[in-house]
């Protein structure tokens, strides 16, 4: 393939770096500085995409993202996994994703996986054959990647409208097939913590707006957004934590996945440590270590899927902690 073809289809492909900007998508930050921390991450993103759009192969694209500051570096990552899995989904060569996971994504597998969630957003259904997802446990961060999409693109009706899907049809055979509307809620309550700006007290009035049931996968979602992308200082986090009540627990256990993102990536950076600390009450390598500690083998027959028992498990933890 020449490098012209290369940078025609990187043009072709990526989306319109103005979808980034807050006042495009009609979101309201807090501040300047969460402005421009919230667009950063989206730049940052659509850089990774555009760079895996034009350079798909494993190591030259990971020369590229790694070049990306600490601190916003596995959102390059999710950008990358994003473009691979469109090309696989377009006439040509496949495997993208495939090779990628089995080489320099393997860090950052769960941004990847959300990243192809992305993908999916954007494919037609008769596609949706081509993605690869091949770890049973975290594939539903597909889901929580297509649920964060939806309820930043299409913010009226997944997230003032609270829209669901009656029988959602991924992923395909599986017998836990319904826990898809809690993997998307858990993307939807991550994407709430850029739609509102990284606003800990707007989240959480968004949240209770919703109905009780889904308040859990909410809250964990924002949690793990706050920690992950970063926006608030310690206090702020804790009056979160406070507020969330009864799912303070979940937001503890939100928390505690984006730490053991960011550990396994080696991207650890001061915002994750005051997060930690603030809600869960933690060092950001403790949190990592626990959710390693209670990660399953797998799925156990005749009951929720490895991911939700993997959940319920960090989430437990705080209970017996007694952290309030």
């Amino acid at each position: 393939m020449t490098s012209a073809w290369r940078t025609l289809r990187r043009r072709i492909l990526t989306p319109d770096m103005s979808a980034t900007n807050l006042d495009v998508r009609g979101f309201k930050a807090k501040n300047p500085a969460a402005r421009e921390m919230l667009e950063t991450v989206g730049r940052t993103f659509l850089t990774g995409y555009s760079y895996a759009a034009e350079t798909p192969s494993p190591d030259p694209l990971s020369r590229r993202l790694d070049v990306t500051p600490t601190r916003f570096r596995g959102f390059a990552y999710e950008g990358a996994a994003m473009a691979l899995a469109v090309l696989d989904a377009l006439p040509g060569p496949r495997r993208h994703v495939a090779r990628f996971l089995a080489g320099p994504g393997d860090a950052h597998i769960y941004m990847a996986y959300v990243g192809v969630g992305w993908a999916m957003a954007r494919l037609p259904r008769f596609r949706w054959w081509t993605l690869t997802a091949p770890d049973p446990l975290v594939r539903w961060l597909v889901l929580d990647g297509l649920g964060f999409h939806q309820a930043y693109f299409a913010t009226d009706r997944y997230v003032y409208g609270q829209y669901r899907e009656a029988a959602f049809p991924w992923p395909p055979g599986d017998a836990h097939r319904g826990y898809a509307d809690h993997a998307i809620d858990q993307g939807i309550g991550r994407a709430l913590w850029f739609v509102c700006g990284t606003d800990a007290e707007r989240v959480a009035e968004t949240i209770e707006g919703f109905a009780p049931g889904r308040r859990a996968d909410l809250y964990s979602g924002a949690g793990l957004a706050a920690t992950y992308a970063g926006g608030a200082d310690e206090e702020e986090l804790r009056a979160f934590r406070r507020r969330a009540g009864a799912y303070h627990t979940h937001v503890s256990q939100g928390s505690v996945f984006a730490a053991s993102a960011r550990v396994r990536a080696g991207l650890v950076v001061p915002h994750n440590e005051v997060a930690t600390r603030a809600l869960c009450g933690m060092t950001v390598v403790e949190a990592a270590d626990l959710a390693e500690r209670r990660r399953p083998r797998g799925d156990t027959p005749g009951g929720p899927p490895g991911y939700e028992v993997w959940r319920r498990a960090v989430a437990d933890e705080f209970v017996v902690i007694g952290r309030n």
